[in-house]
Formats: C-alpha cells, structure tokens, sequence
C-alpha cells in the first residue's frame, strides 16, 4: 500500500523537532551537528532571532495578498537584491525551480522581441541541477532525472562540464543562452574556475547571448561573498537565486539586468505566492545579515579554518576520504567509501551530511556556526570516518 505521503525520498529515519543554531534535537532527545543546513537553506542557522522575529512581526499583521497590489516588504527585499547585486529588476517565486522557469523563459522572450524567435536553444552543463519542472530537468538532461518522463521540453543542448571549445563550437544561430552553477551542488561541489566564468562572459558578449546563473544552492552568502560570480569579477545577464534567500522560509528570485528583462511585460509572468509579505521579510532579515561585509569576512574566516581541519581528517583517514574542494561553507569531501556509507555513519555519529554526486558528501552549514562547531564537526566525522574503516 502506498503511504499517505509520496515515496519519492529515500528517507533517513530521523524526526526532528527542534533547531537552534547549527543543532537539530530528535524526537528521542539526542542532538545533531547539521552541516546540511537543509541542502544550504537554512544560511543562518536554526531559529535565528532576528527570522524569528521578522517572521513573527509580519505574521501578527498580513501574510498574503498576491501580487495584484503593491507589497512593501516586496519593494524593500528588491530594492535591497539591486542595490548589492549586478540587478536592475527582482521578480520573486517560491523556489529555485520556479526560478528556473522564468529564467528560460526570459532568456526566450527576450530574442523573440528583438525579432530573432528563432533563438531558443539554452546551452547548460553535465552535472547540473536546475529543479525538477520540466525544464529544470530537461535543462539538466541527466537519465536519472529524466527517464520516464518524456517527452522532454526541447531547446537545450548539453556540453561536458568544463569543455570551453565545446562551448565555442556549440554556439548556433539558434543559441539564446548559456546557463551554469558557478559551483555545482547536486554534481558534487564542482567549482567552475574564475578564468570559465570568465571565458563565458566573454563568449556570450561576443555573440549576443545571455548568461545565465543558477545561484540557487551558491548564492547568498555561501562561498564567501553576496554571490558565487563575484570571485571572478563579471556579471550575469540573469540569475536564479533560492534556498538560503528566504533562510528556511520557501523563497525564491529571479535577478536580471534592464535589458535582459524587457521582454517581461505585465501578463507574461506571474505567481500566486511569489514575493509575498511573509517570505519577504524573512528575506530582509537575511539580506541585513547576509550583505554586511564583515560577516561576510567571518565566512571566510570560519571556512579557511574548516578546510584546515578537513584537509586533516582526510590525511587521517586514506582509505574513507581523498580530498576536499569547494569554496567557502560549500565544500565537498570526495570519498573513497561509498559516500552513503559515510553519511549514514555521521547519523550514528550524530552528525549530517549531505550526499552527491561524483561519490561526494557536501558540507554546506549554517553560515552562522562557532569556532567550537567547527571542531565538534570534525570530531563527529573523525568518528564517522573510524565507524566506516571498522565495518
């Protein structure tokens, strides 16, 4: 018999009913170090005072209207996404995979107003993961996201990760886009090198196409600054951002230039939710946070130390771990063991991670975690690391 809730997870069986800073208590009381932070959402942590009290405060005076009025904590999260991003313009949904969405559909519209409608094709990336709509998933092209549900949603031509040539030779009069995570989550914390970022831009303004990032699981705050494309000094043309935007509250946003949005007109978009008064000013708090360069430096400070640590549990531990890589608080340990294997040992160990692809365990923790978190995280993986050796 199926069960009232559909099976489409493979769940740990864990119950969790209390969060506090980078700690999750289950139902039997024990405690958890959370390095998934909820696959990068929750970026300040569990129960930060200042979401819970934005959260609160709008909850005790409007929750919804929908966007067919003006929405203040709306207009203040945009104003605050343009003011520190490369944006002109903020249209807000619910998720990345609604992100997703629109950015395809942008990037579209976009040449189909400039009188060239034959520009469709969306060049993306082994390894990538873009939602689970039909065109996160066609935009991905993976066999396991896709099998069984064709047929796909056309326009999208996947090159191998890295292939900068391919990139070049793949370019057709009917190419409108390039669309990339600058590190890649779901693919096993994959980092596309400054020098790449780099060279796309540059392809794309050689040949009037649009660039499009998928921050959804690197923005925010993540790798050590506002968002990931920032290391390498050049802009989008349109960005997808979620997860760690709403900071456990579900949010999403799609940021773009004057020029990449002008085909969005009123009519072409829309959301029932999207942008709503509770999720934006949750969303305020966060970017209060989150945009302030001093606790940005403290990102960076906080993941020079780990990966210090790091580099040392995997020198300790040859035949678990082979290396770590990533940037920032999103790193990704490649492993010699099964990775589920070494997620399921950090749940005895009362630690979490998170599983990935290329036999990868992502360490994506809350922004926010201490120093003494730190080592507690490592000793708790030390541990974990010994469990799989010893079984």
């Amino acid at each position: 018999m199926i069960p009232s809730v559909l099976p489409t997870y493979n769940r740990a069986p864990l119950h969790f009913v209390k969060g506090e800073g980078a700690w999750l208590t289950e139902a039997d009381g024990r405690r958890f170090l959370d390095l998934g932070s909820g696959i990068a959402v929750n970026a300040l942590g569990h129960a930060h005072p200042a979401l819970v009290e934005a959260l609160t405060n709008q909850a005790n005076a409007l929750w919804h209207v929908s966007n067919l009025y003006e929405i203040p904590q709306q207009q203040a999260l945009a104003d605050k996404l343009v003011s520190n991003t490369f944006a002109d313009t903020v249209f807000f949904t619910n998720s990345g995979t609604e992100a997703c969405e629109l950015a395809v559909k942008m990037a579209r519209k976009y040449f189909y107003d400039k009188g060239e409608a034959e520009k469709v094709e969306i060049i993306t990336f082994d390894g990538s993961f873009h939602g689970r709509s039909s065109a996160g998933i066609a935009a991905a092209g993976s066999e396991k996201m896709t099998k069984g549900f064709g047929p796909l949603l056309g326009g999208f031509v996947h090159l191998t990760f890295g292939d900068l040539d391919g990139v070049t030779n793949a370019i057709t009069d009917q190419t409108a886009a390039i669309m990339i995570e600058p590190v890649q989550g779901e693919g096993g914390i994959r980092p596309v090198p400054d020098a790449e970022l780099k060279a796309l831009r540059q392809i794309c303004d050689e040949h009037g196409l649009l660039l499009i990032l998928d921050e959804v699981q690197c923005g925010v705050g993540r790798t050590g600054k506002l968002f990931a494309h920032e290391w390498a000094g050049i802009a989008p043309d349109i960005m997808m951002v979620a997860k760690g935007i709403g900071g456990g509250f579900p949010l999403g946003a799609v940021l773009a230039t004057e020029d990449a949005a002008s085909g969005m007109t009123a009519g072409t978009h829309g959301s029932t939710y999207g942008g709503n008064p509770l999720g934006c000013a949750v969303g305020c708090a966060v970017m209060d946070h989150v945009a302030d360069p001093d606790f940005l430096a403290e990102v960076n400070r906080k993941a020079g130390l780990l990966r210090q640590k790091l580099e040392g549990l995997i020198a300790e531990h040859p035949d678990v771990f082979e290396d770590v890589r990533g940037s920032g608080l999103m790193l990704g340990i490649k492993c010699k063991a099964t990775n589920i294997d070494v997620v399921n040992a950090g749940y005895d160990n009362q630690v979490i991670t998170v599983p990935a692809a290329d036999n990868v365990i992502r360490l994506l923790p809350p922004l926010t975690l201490t120093d003494e978190d730190i080592a507690e995280a490592v000793t708790r993986l030390d541990k974990a690391a010994t469990q799989v050796e010893n079984a």
